[in-house]
């Protein structure tokens, strides 16, 4: 596909890999007494990470053949990984809830109720899903999407390049290096 976008004159591609997914908080919500190992130093499942990892050591060799393939394109690799992570990693450092922590839906005593959603009960009850109060102050909106005061700290990392390669910010990102 990016040759294809490069004989149609892209010249600039932005490619970012994927995150860990091991992290995820719907992922983590059916998980009791893991056995040792099955987590990682943070909570996250350490085997769906090591693919994530995998996945994206594949994507960053097959960037790097694509430098060399297209002489003339200022290719950007993103670490999205490593920030998250890293966001995931502290998240109380940078004033967010515990990581694994959803802001919208209600997951209690086995029970998991989507965002918005409703469950009806035998007894005639029901129980919603709705938004947390302060959703700045959680990582995980949905248990699966990040919420937009995640987003904008993960963002304010990569568009000063730390997590590039090349290491240059988003404002240089259209121009080589060669």
């Amino acid at each position: 596909m990016k040759q294809h976008l490069y004989t149609q004159g892209a010249r600039t591609f932005w490619i970012h890999n994927t995150g860990p997914i091991g992290c995820l908080p719907s992922t983590l919500l059916t998980i009791t007494n893991p056995p040792p190992g099955f987590l990682d130093n943070h909570g996250c499942v350490k085997s769906q990470n090591d693919i994530a990892q995998e996945f994206n050591r594949q994507l960053k060799s097959r960037v790097m053949k694509l430098r060399t393939d297209l002489p003339h394109a200022a290719i950007t690799y993103v670490d999205i990984y490593a920030a998250k992570y890293g966001l995931i990693s502290s998240s109380k450092q940078h004033g967010f809830v515990e990581a694994r922590k959803i802001c919208c839906g209600y997951h209690k005593n086995g029970i998991d109720v989507g965002c918005g959603g409703i469950l009806a009960l035998p007894n005639g009850t029901q129980i919603s899903g709705p938004s947390c109060e302060d959703p700045s102050t959680y990582i995980s909106w949905d248990g699966v999407h990040y919420t937009e005061a995640a987003n904008h700290w993960i963002a304010s990392r990569l568009i000063n390049g730390s997590f590039s390669d090349p290491p240059i910010p988003i404002t240089h990102a259209c121009y080589t290096t060669s």
